[in-house]
């Protein structure tokens, strides 16, 4: 564990992330859980820890920084009187990337994990259990059956954004953003998109140990 409490150190330094001891154990257990877990419930097909350190955890990361900066936007523009908890959903969350490691790093944001599989939701349950999360919770639905409405939607390797944004759409809040993490730069996807759905930013990540194209696409109702 030494090697890897070192290792997400590292990456953390090269994303200019500023995390507690706390939240760096919280993470490290969470990939402890995720290991556990894995072996009944077939979560990821990522098994050795130092790929799932990087793959995971780490490029779930990445989005940390750029995802703190829209909310100050967001919360700039809605001004003081509008002032509430932001709240975040993750869908098709799986084992919980990044909705687990959002709730980790950002305790004021309360992110709800929807799956269609009932022990992927599960085990999101016993994370936020495990690791005392309040802020955390796993949901067995579909999200097009939510009737919550969210500040912030997002994906990873999830679906087209046509599906995603179609699906998730009644589930987004008026001033909401989707977020939803890419690989290469989706221009096709971006493409043929309905134009009730308007793409504002395409930001690039680098995800430190991984040498692969990553980016955010980020997108608001028109």
């Amino acid at each position: 564990m030494r090697g890897l409490d070192q290792a997400l150190r590292q990456g953390l330094a090269d994303l200019a992330l500023v995390l507690d001891d706390a939240q760096i154990d919280h993470l490290l257990a969470y990939l402890g859980l995720i290991q556990k877990w894995t072996k009944v419930y077939n979560l990821t097909a990522v098994r050795d820890p130092e790929e799932m350190l990087t793959h995971h955890l780490l490029d779930s990361l990445a989005v940390i920084g750029p995802l703190r900066a829209q909310l100050a936007v967001q919360a700039d523009k809605a001004g003081v009187a509008d002032a509430h908890q932001v709240r975040l959903l993750d869908v098709g969350s799986g084992a919980g990337l990044p909705g687990v490691v959002i709730a980790i790093c950002c305790p004021d944001v309360s992110v709800d994990c929807v799956d269609t599989v009932a022990k992927k939701a599960a085990f999101i349950r016993q994370v936020a259990a495990t690791l005392k999360l309040p802020n955390l919770r796993g949901l067995h639905a579909r999200v097009e059956s939510l009737a919550e409405k969210y500040d912030v939607i997002s994906s990873r390797a999830f679906a087209s954004l046509v599906d995603f944004t179609r699906w998730s759409s009644a589930a987004l809040a008026e001033q909401g953003v989707w977020l939803a993490m890419k690989g290469k730069h989706p221009a096709d996807e971006i493409a043929v998109l309905p134009v009730n759905v308007r793409v504002f930013h395409v930001e690039q990540l680098a995800v430190p140990g991984l040498d692969a194209e990553r980016c955010i696409v980020w997108m608001h109702k028109s």
